[in-house]
C-alpha cells in the first residue's frame, strides 16, 4: 500500500495574504487541489492524509468533495514545526499501515508535481528503503557564516537540492520520529534531514526544477506561468 502524506499546516506568513496559501485560489481553484489532485490521479496511491491547519479541516474536506478527492482519507491537525506535524500524520497511521508499506510525504503547497516523480519516489523506496526527490545543483554554492561574505567553495558535484515528495517504508519512517523523541532531537523541518541527524543514509529520486514550492508571491507567479505554459501546450 502507498500512502501520500500531504503537509498543509502551515500559516503562509511570507504570501502577506489573510488566507493561508495552501488553501489560496488560483485560477478559481485552491491551491491544495492542484497538489492532492496530482495524487488522486495516480494509479499507485491508495490512500491520502492531509496533516491540516487547526480550524481548516471542514474547508478542506468540503474541497474535497468539490473536487472530487476520494483519496482523502484522513485529516489530522498540524504541530508546531514541520517536525511534529510530519510525527502526527505518522502517528495517525499506525493502525493503517504495515511496517513495509510506502508512506510518501509531500508539501501540500508544491502542486506542479509530477506522475513520473512520484513514480520514481515509491521505486527507489522499494528498492532501497528511501526515495527522495532531488535535482543537481546547477549555481555556485559559497559558505558564509554571516550571509555578506564567504570564504569557501562547495563543489556543485557535491551538492544534492532535495525536495519533496519523500518517500520512506512506514516502519522506518514511525521508528525515526519514535527515537527522535528518545534522543530529544527536535526542529527538524524535513524527514529527509531527521534521518541524516539519525545517521541514517538516504536514497535520491527524480527531481524537477518545476516542482516549486509556494512560500512567496513570487513562486506564486511562477507556479501561475507554469499552468499557463501547461495550458498552451494542451491547446496546440
Amino acid at each position: 500500500m502507498n500512502i501520500a502524506l500531504i503537509l498543509a499546516g502551515g500559516c503562509g506568513s511570507r504570501t502577506q495574504q489573510d488566507v493561508p496559501k495552501q488553501f489560496m485560489n488560483v485560477y478559481e481553484k485552491p491551491l491544495i487541489i492542484y497538489t492532492l489532485e496530482n495524487f488522486q490521479q495516480h494509479p499507485d496511491i491508495d490512500g491520502i492524509l492531509v496533516v491540516c491547519l487547526e480550524g481548516w479541516h471542514e474547508v478542506l474536506r468540503a474541497y474535497a468533495r468539490q473536487y472530487q478527492i476520494t483519496k482523502l482519507k484522513w485529516v489530522v491537525s498540524g504541530g508546531s514545526d514541520g517536525q511534529e506535524s510530519t510525527q502526527k500524520g505518522m502517528e495517525a497511521l499506525r493502525d493503517i499501515c504495515q511496517e513495509e508499506d510506502v508512506v510518501i510525504v509531500h508539501d501540500g503547497i508544491r502542486p506542479f508535481i509530477t506522475p513520473e516523480v512520484i513514480c520514481d519516489a515509491i521505486a527507489v523506496c522499494q528498492k532501497k528503503g528511501s526515495g527522495l526527490s532531488a535535482v543537481r545543483c546547477q549555481e555556485t554554492i559559497v559558505r558564509t557564516e554571516d550571509g555578506i561574505s564567504g570564504d569557501e567553495n562547495i563543489g556543485r558535484q557535491e551538492i544534492m537540492r532535495v525536495q519533496t515528495p519523500q518517500a520512506y517504508r512506514y516502519g522506518k519512517a514511525l521508528w525515526a520520529y519514535e527515537e527522535a523523541a528518545r534522543r530529544g532531537i527536535r526542529g527538524e523541518v524535513y524527514i529527509n534531514t531527521l534521518m541524516l541527524r539519525l545517521g541514517e543514509r538516504v536514497y535520491f529520486s527524480r527531481g524537477t526544477e518545476k516542482n516549486v514550492k509556494i512560500t512567496t508571491i513570487d513562486d506564486l507567479e511562477v507556479f501561475k506561468a507554469l499552468l499557463n505554459m501547461e495550458r498552451e501546450d494542451w491547446m496546440k
